[in-house]
């Protein structure tokens, strides 16, 4: 019986997604108050996403090459923190340009190898994914409201603090992961390209572009959203974190809605609740009601969504393909759709305003629906079935 290391591998998703929660939700506040303009903010912060196109796959070969994921993933956790240290001392534009390209492109290596390992660590429990990575949800969620209390009481300096911690608690897990050895497949040594010439997964890939495009206006200007009517810092962690708790139902329940659904199904439906949530979003801020509603919703088109992609990728990128099949959809979906969904948002939130910019997140999301609905079909997502449960080592059963 495989022994899986539970906990090692959740603290490492909590800090890197408790990152997230400090960084996204506020650090466009912090460069609002360095006096930078919307465009400036959307292209510093693009740099997460610019990143992403070819970082986890430069980081991936490397991995390949060395043999050893974790090796990588330890590099990348201490370069993220040394680079992070960049931003208490610049100020300039071009400067801070320069210090978030670097940092994204250490940060961004990790986690498509991590996903790796943990598939492996799983062997034939994909499914049980979810458990972990709730894990990094519940990360976010005590990042966002934290960080938004810290700083209803503290400058937005302090910000910059809070980020350095969640950098030092990703590398204290990334030495703390052990490293799995690679499943075997009977269709491990299939090329990459002969993979990618599948229509499924060209469709899939699409769709996840889409979805990501999507969320761009979301992950940027959210928050300068909200605050710009009159929400108090406090209430927009609050509805950050209300997000990411329907996030974490959703992950909980996943084994048993893959059972029961199926892939297709479920994507189908978060890619759905994406149009209605943007068009909530920019054209219900006034009504705290509605902006809850949105934020719900977000169960479905994060968690769900990136739950059913990403057992897809693992399910048909076999044996060693699985790192660049995870740091593929990396890079499509976080890196190129983001990238578009974070320049077209600062673009059209100068020139049209907070709603026609939302309007065009749910007309992404109506796009990548219909990728789904036309080219990915339920026979190229056999339902998900849970086998014997894994034994935890370091922790009670999730």
């Amino acid at each position: 019986m495989h022994t899986l290391p539970y906990w090692r591998l959740s603290g490492y998703y909590f800090f890197y997604f408790a990152f997230i929660g400090a960084f996204s939700p506020y650090f466009g506040l912090y460069l609002q108050s360095l006096s930078f303009s919307a465009w400036d903010i959307g292209l510093l912060m693009s740099q997460m996403q610019l990143m992403r196109l070819f970082a986890p796959y430069v980081w991936g070969v490397l991995a390949d090459r060395l043999a050893q994921r974790i090796v990588v993933v330890r590099l990348a956790a201490l370069l993220s923190l040394l680079g992070f240290l960049a931003f208490f001392t610049v100020r300039s534009f071009e400067a801070m340009l320069i210090a978030m390209a670097l940092l994204a492109f250490f940060w961004s290596a990790a986690l498509p190898l991590v996903e790796t390992v943990t598939f492996d660590h799983l062997r034939q429990e994909p499914a049980r994914y979810s458990r972990i990575r709730l894990w990094g949800s519940i990360g976010f969620i005590v990042a966002v409201m934290g960080t938004g209390a810290v700083l209803d009481s503290l400058p937005l300096p302090s910000l910059l603090w809070v980020i350095v911690g969640t950098l030092i608690g990703i590398l204290f897990y990334a030495l703390a992961v052990p490293e799995a050895p690679s499943q075997s497949s009977a269709d491990e040594h299939l090329p990459v390209a002969a993979i990618l010439r599948q229509t499924r997964i060209r469709a899939l890939f699409a769709a996840c572009f889409a979805m990501s495009a999507a969320h761009g206006a979301l992950y940027v200007f959210y928050s300068i959203h909200l605050a710009d009517h009159h929400y108090s810092t406090f209430l927009v962690g609050s509805l950050w974190s209300l997000g990411v708790l329907a996030e974490i139902v959703v992950f909980f329940f996943m084994v048993g809605l893959l059972r029961r659904f199926g892939l297709r199904t479920i994507l189908l439906v978060s890619f759905a609740a994406a149009v209605v949530r943007f068009l909530l979003i920019g054209w219900g801020v006034a009504w705290l009601s509605v902006i809850v509603l949105a934020q719900l919703l977000h169960g479905l088109t994060f968690g769900a969504y990136h739950a059913a992609a990403i057992v897809a990728i693992n399910r048909w990128f076999p044996g060693r393909c699985q790192a660049r099949g995870q740091a593929l959809y990396s890079s499509v979906s976080f890196g190129a759709g983001g990238l578009v969904g974070s320049l077209l948002s600062g673009w059209t939130w100068e020139r049209w305003g907070a709603a026609p910019t939302y309007a065009l997140s749910s007309a992404f999301a109506l796009v990548g629906l219909l990728f789904v609905a036309r080219w990915v079909k339920r026979t190229d997502l056999d339902e998900v079935g849970e086998k014997e449960p894994l034994r935890v080592a370091d922790g009670s059963h999730p």
